[in-house]
């Protein structure tokens, strides 16, 4: 993207983010010069900087002789022209002994993970807990809680539970209920939710002779039993304090549209996860969303996401940061990356202990 950016640009391009995340004011030639020992004079910044512009890097937000970056001025500056930013020891201690605390309460470590990160990050933390595909089936229960209904318990290993009620059209007997259980389970517990919904028919229609019509319908609820739908999954997030402090979210269209996202547990999972998969602790960055709009070209305030996955349980989930586009992305990667390794890390301790 930078690459025919002449190194004069380049550097521009660099001070001109960096300035702009420290003040959220346009950035003019004369700040650059003042502000960095770039060795040029004013003249041939305003001129790299008009330069800039022209190729799409860089706007005027309004009558201001300062520019801002765009959305391709910011990929280009996190793509190839940010620095590296690494956790600092003191702070990779204290979040590994955070963590450390909580390895054997999964629900506890996802809801400290997003308020430490939107803590240090002073951006909005999100973490998702994992997908469920592959996690493996420790046992299936299955509960009348009324004429006619039952609620059906599976327990993952890693001490995940989903839960949900079914209609059944025949009275239940406690002494077969128990019986079936114990069948269903010794013919399902060990395998992945996954390859229980693709193979549960050959595995278990055999007991669908059962009067209660309980194998027929987990036979047809499998999807539901055992998928991995978006709106099953937990979208834990701290920090909106932070987000709307602000001056990108001062106008209360903005805030509208934030606070829509968020109440759309789906939609964020998508802006989280949409991107191809990293490998465990490495973040990807998706720059200029825009919320309540069709696409990226919209009017409200837009946002970034940095995100990463971890691996809890052999269970996969995403941990991430969302912000104004103005934010420090070099800091959030390295906050991201790194809490998104120690949960990996603390989980595999436990594991081994």
């Amino acid at each position: 993207m930078t690459r025919r950016l002449t190194p004069r640009q380049r550097d521009v391009l660099r001070m001109v983010v960096k300035l702009f995340v420290e003040t959220a004011g346009p950035v003019g030639s004369k700040a650059l010069k003042d502000r960095f020992d770039l060795g040029w004079s004013s003249a041939t910044i305003r001129n790299t900087m008009s330069d800039l512009e022209s190729m799409g890097f860089l706007m005027h937000p309004h009558t201001s002789a300062g520019r801002v970056p765009t959305d391709l001025g910011y990929r280009a500056f996190v793509a190839e022209l940010m620095d590296t930013a690494v956790l600092q020891q003191d702070e990779r201690a204290y979040l590994q002994a955070e963590l450390s605390a909580l390895q054997e309460d999964t629900e506890a470590l996802i809801k400290e993970s997003s308020r430490l990160l939107a803590q240090l990050a002073q951006l909005l933390g999100v973490v998702l807990s994992p997908r469920l595909r592959n996690g493996v089936l420790q046992r299936l229960d299955i509960v009348p809680v009324s004429s006619g209904r039952l609620l059906f318990v599976v327990s993952v290993e890693g001490g995940y539970i989903r839960t949900i009620v079914c209609q059944v059209g025949s009275d239940l007997k406690p002494e077969q209920l128990s019986r079936l259980v114990q069948l269903l389970n010794e013919r399902l517990a060990g395998l992945t939710l996954d390859e229980i919904r693709r193979t549960c028919v050959p595995r278990i229609r055999d007991l669908a002779s059962d009067d209660m019509g309980i194998v027929q319908l987990i036979l047809n609820r499998s999807a539901d039993l055992f998928s991995d739908e978006p709106d099953q999954r937990r979208v834990q997030f701290d920090g909106t304090p932070f987000m709307l402090s602000q001056p990108e979210f001062s106008d209360a269209g903005h805030v509208r549209s934030l606070i829509s996202l968020l109440d759309d547990r789906s939609h964020v999972i998508r802006l989280m996860e949409e991107e191809a998969e990293p490998l465990i602790g490495s973040a990807l960055v998706r720059i200029g969303y825009r919320p309540g709009t069709e696409d990226d070209d919209g009017e409200g305030s837009a946002i970034s996401v940095v995100a990463a996955p971890y691996i809890v349980s052999n269970l996969r989930g995403t941990i991430g940061v969302i912000g104004p586009t103005r934010m420090n992305y070099a800091r959030a990667v390295a906050l991201v990356e790194g809490m998104a390794t120690l949960m990996s890390i603390s989980d595999s301790r436990s594991r081994l202990a």
